[in-house]
């Protein structure tokens, strides 16, 4: 300790729900959450209607294309001229990865290199698929193309292009996807965030909806058009202009997919460390565990001890760089001792990863294997 692991029976059983909730939709995965090459090819093989991946940065996706994966789309745009000209050489010798634009100053930027080294290249465009209501912007702020009007002449100089053709759009609705409904001791709240999604769903589709139908009457086949997170799968199927969902999180399920009211998936993933001191009669102190999640500050970005049941953070220590504390019953501090180990929960998905160079894999309570992560294959992309 510490390690990583990953239940192997709950990954699948969260891999067969997230393929039903798709409905006729094909399911992209989102690497960012998963970040462990043999997890990504778990999930592939598994169902036909996983098909293709979603990057995080060029460096990344030229690295699962050394690795055998196709069918790559960057989910975000790359400026770095090195990365853009690795990924370009790997269309030209016939790999399929799709560059992210939101911006004429992209596609010229992509355009130069790829005219510099003789290469046609596809691009996807990022819709921003945000609510801006009277003081409130319900979403996340990314891409600057929220309409028509400012899609329309970024489509016009890919059109253009004798180096670039447009391949597809992708649209996240992070407001819907991304966002719990069901909080405990939250009801105010999660009443408002429920409203403001349905309102939301309504408009998200009528956006995407009008972008795809002028793109169409400009005579331009689109191979894809992107939607959705795991949280926004019930919304986002139902939308006839779409063809693929990406899905990511849902498959370890970490603590934030807790509170959802569409959907429950299992706890696939964790880490565990070890007890190595009990200062008092109700506390057990463990060594290291402070995995704390990406995102604006606060407590439900904290890992959560999930095993065994009765312990919990103090609140003034959280989880620890070094050591953390638990507070736990008489009952509960009695069956422990020194050198037993507490498994935790991660708040995010693939950021666990970050932190361990393997996830021992579990079946029927037993390690059946080993998972490289990333980091354990030698790769740091962010």
């Amino acid at each position: 300790m510490p390690f990583a692991y990953l239940d192997l029976d709950l990954l699948d059983y969260n891999i067969g729900e997230i393929a039903k909730a798709a409905g006729s939709k094909t399911v992209r995965l989102a690497s960012k959450s998963i970040r462990s090459v043999e997890v990504l090819r778990h999930i592939l093989q598994s169902d036909e209607r996983y098909q293709g991946i979603m990057c995080y940065t060029a460096g990344e996706a030229a690295f699962l294309a050394r690795q055998g994966f196709d069918d790559l789309l960057l989910g975000y745009p790359t400026w770095d001229d090195e990365g853009i000209r690795e990924l370009v050489n790997l269309i030209g010798e016939g790999r399929r990865i799709t560059f992210m634009v939101d911006c004429i100053e992209h596609v010229l930027r992509i355009e130069a290199i790829a005219q510099e080294r003789g290469v046609r290249v596809p691009l996807c465009l990022d819709i921003d698929m945000s609510a801006s209501y009277p003081g409130l912007r319900f979403g996340v702020w990314r891409s600057p193309l929220n309409g028509w009007d400012n899609v329309k002449p970024v489509v016009d100089v890919i059109v253009e292009s004798s180096w670039a053709w447009l391949d597809g759009i992708m649209g996240y609705e992070a407001q819907i996807a991304g966002v719990g409904d069901q909080v405990p001791g939250a009801a105010l709240k999660n009443s408002i965030v429920r409203y403001l999604k349905n309102r939301s769903i309504r408009e998200v589709a009528s956006r995407r909806g009008e972008i795809v139908q002028r793109i169409g009457e400009l005579g331009i086949s689109l191979r894809f058009v992107n939607a959705g997170g795991t949280g926004s799968f019930a919304s986002s199927r139902e939308e006839s202009a779409v063809t693929e969902l990406t899905s990511g999180s849902g498959f370890y399920s970490p603590l934030l997919f807790d509170h959802y009211q569409s959907f429950k998936y299992q706890p696939a993933a964790g880490f565990a460390v070890e007890i190595v001191r009990a200062p008092r009669n109700d506390i057990v102190t463990c060594l290291g565990g402070g995995y704390t999640a990406s995102g604006a500050a606060d407590p439900s970005k904290l890992p959560k001890p999930h095993l065994p049941a009765g312990l919990r953070l103090f609140p003034l220590e959280g989880a620890g760089e070094v050591q953390t504390p638990l507070l736990c019953s008489d009952e509960t501090h009695r069956a422990l001792k020194l050198g037993d180990p507490v498994f935790f929960r991660h708040a995010k998905a693939g950021e666990l990863c970050e932190r361990f160079d393997s996830l021992h894999v579990i079946s029927n309570g037993t390690i059946v294997g080993e998972y490289s992560t990333y980091r354990g294959m030698g790769e740091n992309f962010l």
